[in-house]
């Protein structure tokens, strides 16, 4: 007879994750192994990852460091869990996801289900429209500059689930493998490239900028993809206070603006006979 495990994750749970994984392929991890490579043994790669879930005694490997371009030419930096790392990631979102998801701003589109960059664009489009004055708002290596105390706090607040807590606070320790095979260990962030990330990454920004922007200033439209933020502003004054104000609440929550990047632009053209 086996023994009951501490947590109650059942093999299902790791079975759909893996379904999901494996959906979307992508690169192997610090170990090598490929999707293809894990599905060999798949019964016994998945049982042991399920036998480790369960009993507390899974820890991740660290994240393989990767840069992709980014559409201003310079790079950006992911971190690539191994397949079986990206599986037990899955695990937890599915868990976490249909908590979080009833709680999120109606306005915030990014790394969503039922949300899309599209419906983003739409939105933002009719709103210039309606508000001559636009704040551009980029978070400064988001992502990289996550405190882990402040997203912790935060995933409590939602959820008592004991390997939950556990192992979000792992992965958000867990280390970087650099290309010449460095190991960095990290004490804040959520790297690009992980399952569970752009989830997490929701969540921090709804309690720093979304429900701050219903509370504090309910009157300005707004649409967030993951860390970029379009504010709708009735003129320029109005644009530069709430610059000011938002940059504050930030530093509070240990991000700053992208100093280059964060711009006020009036989007409306006004014709010679005033249309």
């Amino acid at each position: 007879m086996e023994k009951a495990k501490p947590f109650q994750i059942s093999k299902k749970q790791v079975w759909d994750a893996f379904k999901k994984v494996t959906a979307n392929r992508g690169a192997a991890g610090v170990d090598g192994q490929s999707v293809v490579e894990f599905e060999k043994d798949l019964c016994n790669n998945l049982y042991k990852l399920w036998n480790r879930l369960s009993s507390g005694s899974y820890f991740p490997l660290p994240v393989r460091r990767v840069e992709i371009p980014k559409g201003d030419g310079r790079m950006r930096p992911l971190g690539i869990p191994t397949v079986a790392d990206r599986i037990a990631q899955m695990v937890v979102k599915q868990m976490l996801e249909p908590i979080l998801e009833p709680q999120f701003h109606e306005d915030s589109y990014g790394y969503r289900p039922g949300k899309s960059a599209h419906e983003a664009i739409g939105v933002t489009r009719r709103r210039c429209w309606q508000r001559g004055w636009v704040l551009d708002l980029d978070i400064k290596g988001f992502f990289d500059n996550i405190d882990h105390e402040l997203m912790m706090r935060a995933v409590r607040y939602h959820t008592d689930y004991r390997w939950v807590l556990l192992y979000v606070e792992r992965w958000l320790k867990c280390p970087v493998q650099h290309p010449d095979g460095k190991i960095e260990s990290r004490d804040k962030g959520t790297p690009q490239g992980g399952v569970v990330s752009p989830l997490l990454a929701n969540l921090f920004l709804h309690y720093a900028f979304d429900m701050w922007m219903k509370k504090n200033f309910p009157s300005v439209p707004f649409e967030r993809y993951a860390d970029d933020v379009v504010c709708h502003c009735v003129s320029e004054t109005h644009a530069k206070r709430l610059r000011v104000a938002i940059e504050k609440r930030l530093k509070e929550c240990l991000l700053e603006l992208h100093p280059e990047k964060t711009k006020i632009v009036f989007c409306k053209e006004q014709s010679k006979r005033g249309e």
